[in-house]
């Protein structure tokens, strides 16, 4: 199994490649789909690459995509840094402290159907180690996103700006997670423990998170904040994104 520091290597080796042939350069179809597949079997990167790794499986198709991202050569260049560079920062700075749960729930996340939602967890776990205070509000906007996915998908209507813990109380009753909807012990206190962590999450944005502006005398979060914001939001989250599933089967 390849360590951090050479998946930060082998996915600069990627970076290299897909730049050189967006702007002129050459590459052969079978190292492309080679690097390709290597990154895509990482479970401990699979989940924080750019969704067009996984979506251009030739160079037919990545000619076409970075094609579409730019027709000048720097914007395509400014493009894949942008998307590539935060995953190689993250395994360089973090020295490979992913943490273990990233490709479980990257992999419920295949599940979704709409981009926007792996791009907000993509974008929550490249905060991490880099900018803790963003990565807090975007732990908070994935919470709210999948919250909106899953009342969506129900068809239940809910107000353009309604708020974030009214938001939730909405999808766990619709998914029958309200702790009110049981009557034994223990699943209530669990149900009841979910929704504190929920509204633990909006809280911690509110005080460390980047989403207000800021005192002098404002608290910075540590990178454990972050990590931790991030990490409960997308179990949360996944646990959610399962109970839809399940009721979608259990309906059928």
């Amino acid at each position: 199994m390849a360590t951090y520091e050479e998946l930060a290597e082998k996915v600069k080796e990627y970076q290299d490649a897909v730049i050189s042939y967006a702007t002129g350069g050459r590459w052969d179809e079978l190292n492309y789909k080679r690097l390709r597949e290597e990154l895509l079997s990482e479970p401990a990167i699979a989940g924080i690459l750019p969704r067009f790794v996984q979506y251009c499986v030739d160079l037919l198709h990545y000619w076409h995509f970075i094609k579409g991202v730019s027709p000048k050569y720097k914007g395509r260049r400014e493009y894949l840094w942008s998307e590539l560079g935060p995953v190689i920062n993250q395994l360089k700075l973090s020295g490979g402290a992913l943490s273990p749960s990233d490709a479980v729930i990257a992999q419920a996340f295949h599940g979704v159907d709409l981009d926007f939602i792996h791009e907000t967890w993509q974008i929550a776990l490249r905060r991490r180690f880099e900018d803790p205070k963003g990565a807090i509000t975007s732990a908070r906007s994935l919470i709210e996103t999948v919250c909106k996915y899953i009342l969506d998908d129900l068809g239940i209507p809910y107000r353009a700006n309604i708020k974030y813990q009214k938001l939730y109380q909405l999808t766990s009753e619709s998914l029958n997670l309200a702790p009110g909807q049981h009557s034994r012990l223990a699943i209530k206190r669990t149900l009841g423990g979910i929704t504190s962590t929920i509204e633990g999450i909006g809280h911690l944005r509110n005080v460390l998170g980047d989403a207000h502006g800021r005192s002098r005398t404002s608290e910075n979060p540590e990178v454990s904040h972050a990590e931790f914001a991030v990490n409960i939001s997308g179990a949360l989250c996944t646990f959610l994104i399962s109970a839809l599933q399940t009721q979608r089967a259990t309906s059928a």
